[in-house]
C-alpha cells in the first residue's frame, strides 16, 4: 500500500480541518451556543460529506474527515449519517441523512428522527426517541422508537465491510480526539509558567507529551493501513486491521487525554478545562463497536 495521501486527499483533509477549526467549539462554554451549532449543521449539510460512500469515496477518505472532525470536536452528527450512508447505498435509490444504531440505542441523533440498524445481513430503519444522557458533550444518544422499516439485506461480504468500515471510522475520531487533546495541552504548556519559566522546559511535562506524540504517530499508522484495507483487502482480512487499530487507537487515545488533563495541572479538573471534553468522547468512541483482546489473533503484545 501507498500511505501517501493523494492531492484530492490532501485538500480534502484541509477542508475538513479548516471547517472543525472554524465552527468547532474552542471552549466547553462553545458547546452550548446553539447559534454557531446551527452554522456548523448547515456547513457540514452543505459539504455533503456525510455521503461520502454513496458518492463513491474510500474508506481512506472517510477516514480523513472523520479524524479531523474528532480533532476539533465537531459536535454535529457524521459518523452516524456516514455509516447510516454506507448501508442505505446498497437498497435504496436516495439517501436520507440518518444516524446509526449501536446496540439498543441510536447515535449520532442531534436533530435526526430515524436511524438504520444492520442485524443478521438485515438492513431496517427505526424512528428515534427521547435522548439518553451520556458521557460525550458533542454527541447525542437516543432511545429507539417502535415504528420499523425493513430496508433489505446485505451479502455477508458488504456487511462484514461495513463493519470494517465503522471500526476505522471510530478509531480515526479516535485518533483525531488524540490529536486534538494532545495540540490543547502543548497550547497551555508553552504559556503557563511557573517559578519563572514555562512548565513545557521542564522534562517531567516534555517526557509526557513527546510519550503521547509516539503514541498519536502509531495510532495513524495503524488508521491508514485499516482505513486502507476496507476496500482493498478480503472481507476478513480488512475486519482484522480494523480490530488492531481500533485497540491500539482507544488505548492510546486514553493514555493521552489523560495525560493531557495531568499537564494542565489543577486547572485540568475543571469544568471549564476543555480537555475532559477529548477524554469524554475518546471514552464514548472507544464502546461505539467495542473490540477486546480477545478478538486479536496477532499483531498486539
Amino acid at each position: 500500500m501507498d500511505v501517501r495521501l493523494t492531492s484530492e486527499q490532501r485538500q480534502l483533509r484541509d477542508a475538513a480541518a479548516k471547517l472543525a477549526d472554524d465552527l468547532g467549539p474552542g471552549s466547553v462554554q462553545d458547546l452550548g451556543d446553539e447559534l454557531r451549532v446551527a452554522r456548523l449543521e448547515k456547513t457540514v449539510d452543505t459539504t455533503g460529506w456525510r455521503s461520502l460512500r454513496s458518492d463513491g469515496a474510500s474508506g481512506v477518505e472517510v477516514a480523513i474527515v472523520a479524524e479531523e472532525f474528532g480533532r476539533g470536536l465537531v459536535d454535529v452528527p457524521f459518523l452516524g449519517p456516514v455509516l447510516a450512508d454506507d448501508l442505505t447505498r446498497h437498497v435504496l435509490d436516495t439517501q436520507p441523512s440518518w444516524a446509526i444504531v449501536v446496540g439498543a440505542e441510536a447515535f449520532d441523533t442531534r436533530g435526526i428522527g430515524r436511524a438504520v440498524a444492520l442485524r443478521d445481513n438485515m438492513i431496517d430503519s427505526v424512528d428515534t426517541g427521547d435522548t439518553v444522557a451520556a458521557a460525550d458533550l458533542t454527541r447525542q444518544f437516543a432511545e429507539l422508537g417502535d415504528d420499523t422499516e425493513h430496508l433489505g439485506q446485505l451479502s455477508a461480504d458488504h456487511a462484514q465491510r461495513w463493519y470494517a468500515l465503522a471500526l476505522v471510522t471510530t478509531c480515526a475520531d479516535l485518533v483525531g480526539t488524540s490529536r486534538g487533546a494532545q495540540a490543547t495541552a502543548c497550547d497551555y504548556v508553552k504559556v503557563r509558567e511557573q517559578y519563572g519559566r514555562t512548565i513545557g522546559s521542564y522534562q517531567a511535562v516534555a517526557h509526557l507529551l513527546a510519550d503521547n506524540e509516539a503514541l498519536i504517530e502509531g495510532s495513524i499508522s495503524v488508521l491508514r493501513h485499516a482505513a486502507w484495507a476496507v476496500d482493498e483487502l478480503p472481507a476478513d482480512e480488512a475486519v482484522r486491521a480494523a480490530r488492531v487499530a481500533k485497540l491500539y487507537s482507544a488505548r492510546a487515545a486514553r493514555t493521552v487525554c489523560e495525560n493531557a488533563i495531568q499537564v494542565h495541572g489543577g486547572i485540568g479538573n475543571t469544568w471549564e478545562c476543555l480537555e475532559h471534553a477529548y477524554l469524554r468522547r475518546a471514552l464514548t468512541s472507544t464502546e461505539l463497536f467495542p473490540v477486546s483482546l480477545k478478538e486479536i489473533d496477532r499483531g498486539l503484545s
